[in-house]
């Protein structure tokens, strides 16, 4: 059974991963790290993957390995701040819940759903993976006594591991509704 619900999940996060993937995909382009392969997304483990030479310096290590976490969370807080602004301007919200309540077209039913799957989808596979932060710890054992900054790259990888330890708990899960809520938020606030 769980097997089962770990496949659909998998099916269901598909943009996610895909936008998780580009994301190393880009920062090692940006980096100039060169790239070996990629899978975007597959079924099996890992879902999708970036195979990549190993950067020359920490920095690039750094980028490479925290991109996602700053990619999935700006593409899905705007997917759900573009969500909010579909449900509020269809006026769902505006005459409550009751008798004499109209229901929004398909078109925007449609468009909430897609909106928030999407949203869903790659917040909740923003964070970097368990391997992305054995790289980093490996780079800064091995370089912090030439180069001491590399210290601060330690507070990322206990938050990687312990986002990942938290995400048997479904953070990664409460993480997406997180951005929903701050984008619901912020854009009822703004009068967006």
């Amino acid at each position: 059974m769980l097997v089962l619900i770990g496949f659909l999940i998998s099916l269901l996060t598909i943009p996610g991963v895909v936008v998780h993937e580009f994301a190393h995909k880009k920062a090692c382009d940006a980096m100039g790290v060169p790239v070996v392969d990629v899978a975007y997304f597959r079924l099996g483990t890992p879902a999708g993957y970036v195979t990549h030479r190993e950067p020359d310096r920490y920095r690039e290590s750094f980028v490479v390995s925290v991109a996602p976490f700053a990619f999935n969370t700006a593409i899905a807080f705007c997917l759900f701040v573009a969500l909010a602004v579909v449900v509020r301007s269809s006026g769902a919200l505006a005459g409550g819940i009751g008798p004499g309540m109209t229901l929004p077209g398909e078109e925007i039913v449609a468009t909430t759903v897609a909106l928030g799957w999407l949203g869903f989808s790659i917040g909740s596979q923003a964070f970097p993976s368990t391997g992305d932060a054995r790289t980093l710890w490996n780079r800064t054992r091995s370089e912090w006594r030439r180069s001491p900054s590399v210290l601060f790259g330690i507070p990322f990888v206990i938050a990687i591991y312990v986002a990942n330890l938290l995400s048997w708990f479904f953070l990664d899960t409460l993480y997406a509704i997180g951005l929903l809520a701050l984008a619901s938020w912020l854009t009822l606030s703004l009068g967006l």
